[in-house]
């Protein structure tokens, strides 16, 4: 590689230039498509582009990261809707309350769980116990109860890929179709990217699910650090 490119490739606007235009034609995939998930397709570009151009993953890395200071101020956008229809959920944070927490604790049991049946490494162990909270939130929990907090965050984000696929398919065949329950469930097992999801189906279906995925990930970071000390 030439010392020109090279400077172009670890250049900051590179890593972030090419995942806004990659995650632009998801987006527009997804508007012929509406089955297409617009972060596979932005993921399978970018990874496409690295291994065709032949460019380290550490230098597009630099420009990512830009990508990802913004991570944490657009999860706490997502409070906005609820602002919205806070009055209409007020009634019901009881029960919104109770699922959270429930599906919160099974979400880092299960996974703890299935992680030690199949003979993992404590420190991956670790890492997947906070994965159905948000990514910003399990980074940090699996930082600090000694897991990896990249693993983390990929755990986090295909929990949330594969709940914003088929969650609200699976509902429907379930005849699951009031907004308090599917917001929930939705929220507690999806975090963000089935927050997005919902919003696009309705504002207040999204405002729901984003009070539960808040929810979740205050319960997850206070449950969580109780098992620091799970067998390897």
């Amino acid at each position: 590689m030439s010392p020109a490119l090279d400077h172009f490739y670890t250049h900051p606007i590179f890593g972030a230039g090419i995942t806004v235009i990659a995650f632009a034609i998801g987006l527009q995939t997804q508007r012929r498509w509406s089955w297409a998930q617009p972060v596979v397709i932005t993921t399978l570009l970018i990874i496409g582009t690295l291994l065709l151009l032949r460019i380290p993953y550490a230098s597009y890395k630099i420009g990512g990261d830009l990508i990802s200071t913004f991570l944490a101020p657009a999860t706490v956008a997502l409070a906005v809707p609820f602002y919205h229809h806070a009055k209409r959920i007020r009634h019901q944070l009881r029960p919104i309350l109770i699922a959270c927490t429930l599906g919160a604790i099974f979400g880092i049991l299960s996974a703890g769980l299935v992680a030690h049946l199949a003979q993992l490494p404590r420190e991956v162990i670790l890492a997947l116990l906070p994965k159905s909270a948000t990514a910003p939130i399990s980074m940090e929990v699996a930082r600090h109860i000694g897991g990896k907090p990249e693993l983390a965050a990929l755990a986090s984000v295909l929990s949330g890929l594969l709940g914003s696929i088929i969650g609200l398919p699976l509902l429907r065949r379930l005849h699951i179709n009031a907004d308090i329950p599917t917001g929930t469930a939705i929220g507690t097992s999806s975090h963000g990217l089935g927050t997005a999801r919902l919003l696009r189906e309705s504002e207040y279906l999204g405002s729901i699910s984003a009070l539960a995925m808040a929810l979740t990930g205050i319960i997850t970071a206070l449950f969580t650090p109780l098992l620091k000390h799970w067998p390897g």
